[in-house]
């Protein structure tokens, strides 16, 4: 599945930011996650399970586009691309990170926290970045004051989001999307509460219906 950073950010809610630890997981997961109506998914790279969980999700719902977060080095970028990762997310950005996601052929979101780490990545190529970690670093009202000097920046803030705090996210202009664990966190998974993970999904998809 080739999109762009377009396709990607249209598509995108509430993204789940998944840690799954069995791969067998993979399957009902994705299926509860597509049936509550979201479309793109982030699995992170924090488990042995990983790559393979991704695949197995995308082979279950080819609808769905699914990502590979938390990407610290070139290496991590080749590994989920050859995978078949249909886009990237790092927590921050260093000079070798932004080459390998810049060539990589996928739209990637690029980890930042400040005024000056959003301009560099915006010069280094990115269209889009990850506002991390949003809650602790400043919030609604950190990306509300970006948006006056730095207007052509889109960002998708993650990090401490709640289900109660989304909304007010994607209702800012310079906010195309937001990233939630409390979508399926590994509770959740790891308890096979499937029901639970598809009634959150279908409420983070309605809050960009």
């Amino acid at each position: 599945m080739a999109i762009s950073m377009d396709e990607l950010l249209t598509a995108a809610s509430v993204i789940p930011v998944l840690a799954v630890k069995n791969a067998d997981d993979a399957e009902p997961l994705a299926g509860a996650l597509a049936r509550g109506g979201l479309r793109v998914v982030e699995m992170t790279l924090r488990t042995d399970a990983a790559i393979e969980v991704m695949q197995r999700m995308q082979a279950a719902q080819p609808e769905l586009i699914v990502g590979m977060g938390t990407l610290r080095t070139a290496d991590d970028v080749t590994r989920s691309v050859d995978a078949g990762a249909h886009f990237l997310v790092s927590p921050g950005l260093t000079d070798d990170l932004g080459v390998a996601m810049l060539k990589a052929g996928v739209p990637a979101l690029p980890g930042v926290a400040t005024a000056s780490e959003a301009m560099s990545a915006s010069a280094a190529g990115f269209e889009a970045m990850k506002f991390f970690p949003a809650e602790q670093a400043g919030g609604l009202d950190y990306l509300k004051s970006l948006k006056g000097p730095l207007p052509d920046i889109r960002f998708c803030p993650t990090g401490s989001i709640t289900r109660e705090r989304a909304a007010d996210y994607l209702a800012t202009s310079n906010v195309a999307c937001v990233g939630g664990s409390w979508i399926a966190n590994a509770a959740m998974i790891e308890a096979g509460d499937w029901d639970q993970i598809e009634a959150n999904a279908r409420f983070a998809a309605s809050l960009k219906a």
